[in-house]
């Protein structure tokens, strides 16, 4: 089964719509959105186990230049 979360990311002033744009390329991506609220870009991600949605929320979603802050919200199906 795939696991599946909502990243949700603050960024550097003005840099929403570039980190939006640069995360959407990211493989294992299925959306990302540059928002308004306290939030600046919302991710839709997937990823075969937690472990590998782990390496790829840190590995290559935090490493992209302009994120400040970084929650996952891991889908439930209850």
């Amino acid at each position: 089964m795939v696991v599946q979360a909502y990243i949700l990311i603050q960024t550097d002033v003005g840099k929403a719509a570039e980190v939006a744009t640069e995360i959407g390329k990211i493989q294992g991506v299925t959306m990302a959105e540059d928002v308004t609220g306290p939030y600046d870009v919302i991710v839709r991600a997937e990823a075969r186990n937690v472990d590998e949605l782990g390496k790829l929320v840190v590995a290559r979603v935090q490493n992209l230049e302009g994120i400040t802050r970084t929650l996952t919200c891991p889908v439930v199906h209850i």
